[in-house]
């Protein structure tokens, strides 16, 4: 299975000054040949990559001798990733947009077709030389790297292939009930928390976007106020993806099957009231990484239908409401007289849910 891994480079300036030199090597020439294309476009030619990167090798590299200086390949993956970026709008996508200094600084290399070999926390790569990283890097063989910038920092990713492994489960279904108030509940009773990441940096962030509103644009200052604020949201975001990496994990190395339900997460963004506290839960997130976790651990992974009661239902009876109210955190059935706790009771609904289209599959 292809997985992917990024891990934050230790650097000293003149790595940090040759890495700094490929990122805008690669926004140059980024920005150029998109708006080759887009001329191109305009007096009713048809432009491809292939047709740029010719026209770029034969006639505008000679020009610039500074080139030499740096990665071939930076050039190379430059027209591959404008090919793929048209390709996605030819199918629906967004239209490329030029890059700016400072915002999403990225450039990719490789060995020439030879792979690359990664181990440990040192490791060599091409043309920049050796570098060294915080964390071991899984031992691999991969075809290229990815160096990016965020927020003052740089960072290496590749994908590499992993086995699959069958850990040994220890419990057969859970259902997984994400919410506001705990991130989720699962219908075994264990709950975890939501840590609420952005809301206990908030005040923080405020104090350093007010300081860098009172800075002169494109000043040294600005520039440091502005990556103050960039540590700040990448901190953020940092602890969001740390806790639901382990919550994950946990699950799909746990249980055999796990059942979630698809939520209109969008829909729930529309509501102005649960906006912030919706996105500080990450449940995009949440879903995305349970999913390719399971296929990893061998796991089975369902989604119940969106429109599937879960809330409204009793565990205990299947009896449903006609509404139940937000501030309602006590599930009261009018039925059986079941009293139980309002997301312990929508698992246990996912998993009971879970079970039958289990059934019915193996059945069909």
């Amino acid at each position: 299975m292809l997985l992917g891994f990024t891990t934050k480079l230790k650097l000293n300036n003149q790595q940090c000054t040759a890495m700094a030199q490929h990122a805008g090597y690669r926004r140059w020439l980024w920005n150029r040949a998109l708006l080759w294309w887009s001329t191109a476009y305009k007096e009713g030619l048809k432009p491809t990559a292939n047709k740029l990167k010719k026209f770029y090798t034969n006639h505008v590299k000679p020009r610039y001798p500074w080139q030499s200086q740096l990665s071939s390949r930076v050039y190379q993956y430059c027209f591959q990733d404008l090919d793929n970026a048209f390709k996605k709008f030819f199918n629906g996508g967004g239209y490329p947009r030029f890059k700016k200094r400072g915002v999403d600084d990225s450039f990719t290399i490789d060995n020439g077709g030879k792979s690359i070999s990664l181990k440990g926390v040192r490791t060599k790569l091409p043309f920049i030389g050796w570098v060294s990283t915080y964390e071991p890097l899984p031992e691999c063989q991969v075809k290229k790297v990815i160096i990016s910038y965020r927020a003052g920092d740089w960072y290496l990713g590749f994908a590499y292939e992993q086995e699959r492994t069958v850990p040994q489960k220890k419990q057969d279904i859970v259902g997984i009930d994400l919410g506001v108030k705990s991130l989720a509940t699962l219908s075994n009773g264990e709950v975890f928390v939501n840590l609420h990441p952005y809301r206990l940096t908030e005040r923080k962030l405020k104090r350093l976007q007010r300081s860098l509103r009172r800075k002169k644009k494109g000043s040294a200052n600005c520039l440091k106020a502005r990556c103050k604020v960039a540590k700040a949201h990448r901190r953020v975001a940092d602890i969001r993806k740390d806790y639901l990496h382990k919550l994950t994990s946990y699950l799909a190395k746990n249980f055999k099957t796990v059942v979630i339900e698809d939520l209109n997460i969008s829909g729930m963004m529309a509501n102005h009231k649960l906006a912030k506290a919706t996105a500080d839960l990450g449940m995009h997130e949440f879903r995305r990484q349970l999913d390719y976790k399971c296929q990893l651990y061998g796991t089975k992974f369902v989604v119940a239908d969106r429109w599937f009661p879960s809330s409204k239902m009793c565990s205990h009876c299947g009896y449903i409401k006609d509404s139940l109210l937000l501030e309602e955190r006590v599930y009261k059935c009018e039925d059986c007289g079941c009293s139980i706790d309002r997301d312990l009771n929508a698992a246990r609904n996912l998993s009971n849910w879970g079970r039958l289209a289990l059934r019915k599959s193996t059945e069909g």
